[in-house]
């Protein structure tokens, strides 16, 4: 490229192309706080025998060393990528054998644009882009320009997901940019202990067995929708449908798409459609082994084409998270325990808290060990907060201290991750036993705006309208939530559906609901035996006071926790409706 000219007696400005690598390690600040001497060994160490090395081979110069960053420039962004999965690989397997709070991760940016220096220092909008895309990456990521997506193209081996435009801060208009999977690269797939916070999945197209080509969009759309409903998901890392779809119609072996697109599970189905009908199948496979996971066929009636794609896309969407999860804590329940880390034990907690089999106080054990594994972990936080306030109930934790931390934990994780729907649920649902109906109702509607297929979500924005006097409403999402997945028998979910039927005056509900209920909290038996009691059956009511008495928790004293569940309902009706329900049952309140 040219120099610009410039006036005599004024340095020429030199202006070339260039791919530039901006590379900064997650926490530094905590690291140093944990240990300083160590940390700045480490990060020598891995320079020396990590960083100059994968430079040196793929043609780069090291501009500077920035503290706990480094910047990196390359005449070609073919070599910049293969640098930068190179650095997120030995980055991995350094880290395999250290505990998750000595991992040294690297968040890496790279973008391809003028840059002007004079031999030492490089500055211009190439620079400050591809920092401000740095600080947009995953932790163990690499954000990438699209400009660098269309110059890598078919050049390097690894599968990249569109983020759409990027508003940077100082850059004066938005930038296309482009997150790439490091699972896999070149040279091949990542050892499996190299750290996963997500699961990782790709939407095969869906098979189009209707005869006519023209459906082909059809099943496109559903595919896509399907891609899209799950990339709400916090807990999914989901391949982009530019990668997925190089895969229709080809007869590959599903261990070789899930090595290619760096994907632990696939899901793959088929549509068949009529005059008037739709079959749509769907099924999720685990790609290591091909093993078949879930299926489920889908037979609905084509009225409204529309409202129809929406419910399948809707249905297959949030049946796949939970059947993830479930594979992944059969899998840690046979890993030591040693091993597990800060995701591992929040995925355990989460488990045990939504499936109350496994008892709360493991869900809290677990939460408490993934906030102490990683300080930073936003879910890990909200799932302790949720948990220490529901235990209030369940366990009979103490109220002051227990509302106390939970709201702690609450804003902690807000504030650490405020656009994650799973966090803003459980921050809700913390807030909503607190009986902060105000903050609950905030963070339920936050959670449905940003995934209206999370179930969990669904039904916590139920919660926060059963208390404050909008039961009918809080039924309706009650039933949006279990018709994208059906309550289980040990589901706490049955909990708030109890209350909500008994805030209605409908007593025989409560009384059905209770009788297909598994592992049932002790203080649950109050609001059985406060419908025994509004119908006149005061044996039955007695009996379940009795029942609540043998199972409450040490600690659960019954006055204070009648007291303390009051404070969740806004409305002095509500609270004296409640009231006369005990005092018919036989409790002195």
């Amino acid at each position: 490229m040219a120099d610009n000219p410039s006036p005599i007696g004024e340095p020429t400005v030199k202006r070339r192309l260039a791919a530039i690598l901006v590379a900064d390690v997650v926490g530094y600040s905590r690291l140093m706080a944990a240990d300083e001497a160590l940390t700045l060994a480490a990060l020598k160490a891995r320079r020396k025998n990590i960083v100059e090395p994968l430079v040196r081979e793929n043609g780069g110069r090291i501009v500077k060393f920035m503290g706990d960053g480094v910047l990196v420039e390359f005449s070609s962004a073919v070599n910049a990528l293969r640098c930068a999965l190179g650095l997120q690989e030995g980055m991995a397997e350094t880290n395999a054998d250290l505990t998750e709070g000595r991992q040294i991760k690297l968040r890496i940016g790279i973008n391809l644009g003028e840059v002007v220096g004079d031999g030492t220092d490089i500055f211009g909008d190439g620079v400050n882009i591809a920092a401000r895309l740095e600080a947009i990456a995953e932790p163990s990521g690499i954000c990438i320009s699209g400009k660098v997506q269309e110059e890598v193209r078919g050049k390097v081996d690894c599968p990249m997901e569109d983020m759409g435009e990027q508003t940077l801060k100082n850059i004066d208009r938005p930038v296309r940019a482009y997150r790439v999977r490091t699972k896999t690269w070149a040279a091949g797939p990542l050892p499996a202990e190299a750290p996963s916070t997500k699961h990782s999945l790709a939407v095969l197209p869906f098979d189009n067995m209707s005869g006519d080509q023209e459906q082909q969009y059809f099943s496109d759309g559903i595919t896509e929708d399907i891609i899209t409903e799950l990339s709400r998901f916090s807990s999914l890392f989901v391949i982009a449908r530019n990668s997925s779809f190089q895969y229709r119609d080809k007869a590959t072996d599903v261990r070789r798409i899930g090595h290619e697109l760096g994907a632990q599970y696939l899901v793959e189905g088929s549509i068949r459609r009529t005059t008037n009908r739709v079959r749509v199948t769907a099924q999720l496979i685990e790609a290591a082994t091909g093993n078949h996971l879930w299926a489920e066929r889908y037979d609905r009636d084509l009225d409204q084409i529309f409202v129809v794609q929406d419910e399948l896309v809707r249905a297959i969407s949030a049946a796949i998270p939970g059947r993830l999860d479930r594979f992944a804590v059969e899998h840690l329940r046979g890993k030591a325990p040693n091993n597990l880390t800060a995701y591992d034990c929040e995925l355990r907690g989460r488990w045990a808290f939504f499936h109350l089999a496994e008892g709360l106080s493991s869900a809290l054990d677990w939460y408490d060990k993934a906030v102490k594994a990683d300080a930073n972990y936003a879910l890990a936080h909200a799932g302790l907060g949720m948990t220490c306030v529901f235990g209030i109930l369940s366990l009979g934790l103490p109220a002051e201290s227990a509302l106390n931390r939970g709201r702690k934990h609450a804003q902690q994780a807000v504030s650490l991750d405020e656009n994650n729907p799973t966090v803003n649920a459980y921050a809700a649902y913390t807030y909503h036993i607190s009986g902060d109906h105000r903050l609950a109702r905030k963070y339920a509607e936050r959670a449905v705006a940003l995934n209206p297929n999370d179930p969990f979500a669904l039904y916590v924005l139920g919660c926060a309208l059963s208390y404050t006097g909008e039961p009918e409403q809080a039924l309706e999402w009650f039933a949006k939530s279990e018709q994208l997945e059906p309550y289980a028998s040990d589901d706490q979910r049955l909990d708030t559906l109890c209350d909500c039927h008994y805030m209605l005056r409908n007593y025989e509900k409560v009384i059905e609901i209770h009788e297909t209920y598994q592992n049932v909290p002790a203080f649950l038996y109050l609001v059985l035996a406060a419908a025994y009691a509004q119908l006149g059956q005061a044996d039955q009511a007695g009996a379940a006071v009795n029942e609540y008495e043998r199972k409450r928790p040490p600690g659960h004293d019954l006055k204070s926790h009648i007291t303390f569940w009051m404070r969740m309902c806004s409305r002095q009706a509500d609270r004296d409706h409640w009231l006369e329900g005990f005092r018919k049952s036989g409790i002195n309140v």
